[in-house]
């Protein structure tokens, strides 16, 4: 029973990583063309609307809202930190697909 629950466990940890892999990805790019567009690295009206859609979900899921607008708060921190961070390039990189 124990080792079958940390084994899903770990699958579930595993797949956590895979997925805020994948977001800072796609955060990067966002970062890049803000970067490059004179755009502020945060967006506070996009984080409030992002917090209460994620609180919401969290409540429906059975999961302690307060909880998850923490987890959403420590990542938002670390992706503007990376905005703030990126620098501006001279235009869009042309391998890259359109950033919505």
């Amino acid at each position: 029973m124990l080792r079958e629950c940390r084994a899903s466990i770990d699958n579930i940890d595993a797949a956590l990583i895979h997925l805020l892999a994948e977001r800072f990805k796609i955060t990067k790019r966002v970062g890049q063309h803000k970067a490059e567009a004179g755009l502020a690295p945060a967006d506070p009206d996009r984080e409030a609307v992002q917090i209460a859609r994620l609180r919401s979900m969290a409540d429906s899921a059975g999961l302690d809202p307060t909880f998850s607008e923490k987890f959403l708060r420590f990542i938002v921190d670390e992706v503007i930190r990376h905005h703030n961070a990126a620098p501006a390039t001279s235009g869009p990189d042309p391998s890259s697909p359109p950033i919505d």
